[in-house]
């Protein structure tokens, strides 16, 4: 297959895998070529790694779709900035096509799987000599990586009682040598599975020592941190995983974690503004492990911008449930303070800055761009304090919530039993859209018992939907602990009153699975049940 007849017929693969714009696929096919022939050095097998980290990120969607995000009303100005903003909040299926939307995450998580693919079997190829070692295991993690992401975004949770049943998302092992090949979706058991085989094989290999920046690929801390989370999302009823969870994240955060994260109160003292953005995604940063690039405008949604206030994280969502809510780490005493515009009902963190890629910088034209830590210590902790809690460590969850709470608030005590009873035991009240408190209820496929254990997980889930606001994990905890979330218009020119209840999502409501695209459906892919 030579010249421009593989070029189209290469172009029509990538269109049935991923969705993709054809528009583009020259440009696409001269920096990915799907001859392996060519990628005959080791150079060019270790700068093809490079497009194996997909271009789009999850956050926009995430956090649109958890319940960092209420309706504004009260005002003209309280609009989206754009369509997926509106139909993600409502939890529509979405029809917007462009950049942090289902249909670019699609495309590019499957087009950077190609990329990792075509290493593989470059690597294959040679007789898998042990040199490209190093190539192969940041492939596999690549690979496990964009099914990861496609899988919390497109698939219901992972449950033992349901994995059998639920719909997965096609496992990419090869690159398509047919024009019209068929895919099944599989189940979440094989979709995990298939996961778990590429850590288990790759995370071995990893060798920071190929790496001229480390932390621009998947090295063996961001590695480690990455299996740490899968393992926890992977719960077995045997506690193994956990304690995968447990090992991998000790390898990273040491017998001091305190050490390893991030100095909060230096950065909460820096001015709001570009120095706060360009300090968070540092490479130099110890708490930031793996950094990516990604096409987007998530911080012109979220940040410091006159637009995009009709669905935001609002002023109500903040001082009941966020940033500025009283956890037990007392009230409204974190390091990094919380912005807002005079005027706007949007809090917000400023921590993941937008850029431009100018493509015509005369005439101000490029695309916006966002650096974006994958992976964190400032996560990492908080993945272990909740595996130590479902295994009944109690002991060692409470140390990395302490660690936690001296690093991320002023508050530099013990955190123990007695300040989680008061903050979430008995007396404090569960979450209603019209009384919201951080403590909900808690649904999961798994148990959690009452009393010490379920303040632990309030007590964890609550640190990392402040911690990692703006960053999409709250959508993860939303999903698997089955937390029953609302649809509220909140009228921000009246200090967030005059609360409505418009739309409920259950535990088991299938929405919670995001839609597939309409053309990745046409191109005969199986639609999420709706």
């Amino acid at each position: 297959m030579k010249g421009n007849l593989r070029k189209y017929l290469v172009c029509l693969l990538f269109s049935l895998i991923g969705g993709g714009l054809l528009t583009a696929c020259d440009d696409y096919l001269d920096v990915l070529p799907d001859n392996r022939a060519e990628l005959d050095t080791d150079t060019k097998i270790t700068e093809l790694l490079v497009d194996a980290y997909p271009l789009t990120n999850p956050f926009l969607m995430s956090e649109m779709y958890s319940d960092n995000t209420d309706h504004c009303t009260g005002s003209s100005s309280y609009t989206a900035y754009q369509t997926l903003e509106e139909e993600a909040a409502n939890w529509r299926d979405i029809t917007w096509k462009n950049q942090d939307g289902p249909y670019a995450l699609w495309e590019h998580c499957y087009k950077s799987i190609a990329a990792a693919n075509n290493v593989l079997i470059a690597i294959d190829e040679q007789g898998h000599p042990e040199r490209l070692n190093a190539q192969r295991g940041e492939a596999l993690l690549c690979r496990a990586y964009c099914h990861f992401l496609l899988g919390n975004i497109f698939c219901l949770p992972y449950s033992e009682r349901t994995c059998h049943e639920a719909m997965g998302i096609p496992y990419m092992k090869t690159t398509e040598t047919t024009v019209s090949p068929s895919y099944s979706r599989g189940t979440m058991a094989e979709l995990y599975e298939n996961i778990a085989a590429d850590i288990d094989e790759g995370l071995p290999l990893i060798n920071d020592n190929i790496y001229t920046v480390p932390k621009y690929h998947f090295n063996m801390r961001a590695a480690y941190a990455f299996a740490a989370r899968f393992y926890l999302y992977y719960m077995k009823g045997d506690g193994s995983n956990l304690d995968r969870c447990i090992e991998y994240a000790t390898r990273v955060l040491t017998s001091q974690p305190a050490d390893m994260l991030r100095d909060w109160k230096t950065l909460g003292s820096i001015a709001l503004g570009s120095a706060s953005y360009n300090t968070f995604i540092n490479a130099s940063d110890k708490a930031n492990l793996l950094i990516i690039t990604s096409n987007s405008y998530w911080e012109w949604v979220y940040g410091p911008t006159a637009v995009a206030k009709g669905y935001c994280h609002s002023t109500k969502i903040s001082q009941t449930e966020t940033i500025q809510s009283t956890g037990f780490w007392g009230s409204q005493n974190t390091y990094f303070a919380a912005g807002q515009m005079s005027g706007s009902p949007k809090i917000y963190m400023l921590k993941m800055g937008q850029y431009v890629e100018y493509t015509d910088i005369v005439n101000g034209i490029g695309y916006p761009r966002m650096i974006v830590p994958a992976f964190t210590t400032d996560a990492l902790i908080l993945d272990r304090a909740e595996a130590y809690a479902l295994k009944g460590d109690y002991e060692h969850a409470y140390a990395d919530l302490t660690a936690w709470m001296n690093a991320f608030t002023s508050n530099q005590g013990i955190v123990d039993a007695a300040s989680l009873r008061t903050a979430y035991g008995n007396q404090k009240a569960y979450y209603t859209p019209t009384s919201p408190t951080p403590k909900k209820r808690l649904n999961p496929d798994f148990t959690v018992t009452e009393g010490e254990q379920e303040n632990l997980i309030h007590a964890v889930l609550h640190a990392r939907r402040v911690t990692c606001l703006h960053e999409g994990l709250r959508w993860q905890d939303v999903k698997r602990y089955g937390i029953e979330i609302y649809r509220r218009n909140v009228d921000g020119t009246l200090g967030d009153g005059n609360i409505t209840v418009y739309d409920t999502m259950t535990k088991d409501d299938p929405r919670r699975a995001i839609q597939l695209h309409e053309y990745v459906i046409n191109a005969g892919i199986t639609a999420n049940p709706r």
